[in-house]
């Protein structure tokens, strides 16, 4: 006689407490938004690698609740930039020293793609757009800002160049790898002369102009290596002391 089979019990569904429902009626900045702040302080070096984001501290920076909080961390955490230990908190990614190779080595993959489509299909707006940006990276380097508001500029120029190349995805990716090589630079105390990235853009955008791609690819990547090269991969800068409040209200 055939034995019946049992009924497959499912795995109970995972209980959500009320304080991990997002209030759609709550007040004050959106997640975006508040996953858009974070990320431009890390990105400009203003919170470093290992930081810990405390969740009530961010919910008093920004006036909103920790449900609201967690969110915006889950975002960044989705881009790279923070990640979640269980029973500890969420800290800024450090990067390890492989990571960090690898970075590069994407980047270098994905830039060739964009500056041959962005020579392809580049109209005098575009050039000009990416002219603007470059006169922006020199009067950083004339005035009063932060370093790290400079070293911003330089990494948004790859981003605007993917931009003007028209291909969202790729932009989407490099966006991302930028990012990260900040908290690279950050973590391996890069050596980079500002005034020699924006010298380089420069030459870049005229070799672009002249319509040689192959010569345009290899500048970039000889720029890229350049980048790479500036960075001490055998020593980790010593880990400071942060209030997480001033270094986002900066």
């Amino acid at each position: 006689m055939p034995r019946k089979r049992s009924t497959p019990v499912s795995a109970p569904a995972p209980q959500v407490g009320p304080e991990d429902v997002l209030d759609t009626t709550e007040r004050g900045p959106t997640v975006e938004s508040i996953a858009q702040d974070v990320a431009a302080a890390i990105v400009e070096k203003r919170i470093p690698p290992g930081t810990w984001l405390r969740e009530e501290a961010l919910g008093r920076v920004y006036g909103v609740s920790r449900t609201k909080v967690r969110a915006a961390l889950l975002m960044l955490a989705k881009d790279k930039l923070v990640e979640t230990i269980p029973d500890k908190g969420t800290y800024v990614c450090q990067p390890s020293v492989e990571e960090a190779r690898e970075v590069f080595s994407a980047r270098r993959l994905i830039e060739a793609e964009i500056v041959r489509r962005f020579v392809a299909r580049a109209r005098p707006a575009d050039f000009e757009q990416l002219r603007q940006h470059i006169r922006m990276e020199r009067s950083a380097l004339k005035g009063p800002a932060l370093g790290a508001v400079r070293e911003k500029l330089l990494g948004d120029f790859h981003v605007a160049l993917a931009e003007a190349a028209g291909h969202r995805i790729l932009t989407e990716i490099l966006t991302e790898l930028v990012a990260r090589s900040s908290l690279i630079a950050m973590l391996y105390q890069s050596s980079n002369d500002a005034h020699c990235s924006t010298d380089e853009h420069e030459q870049f955008l005229r070799i672009c102009e002249s319509g040689n791609v192959s010569l345009a690819v290899a500048n970039m990547m000889d720029h890229l290596q350049r980048l790479e090269a500036s960075l001490d991969l055998g020593q980790v800068r010593a880990s400071r002391q942060l209030d997480l409040v001033n270094a986002l209200m900066m």
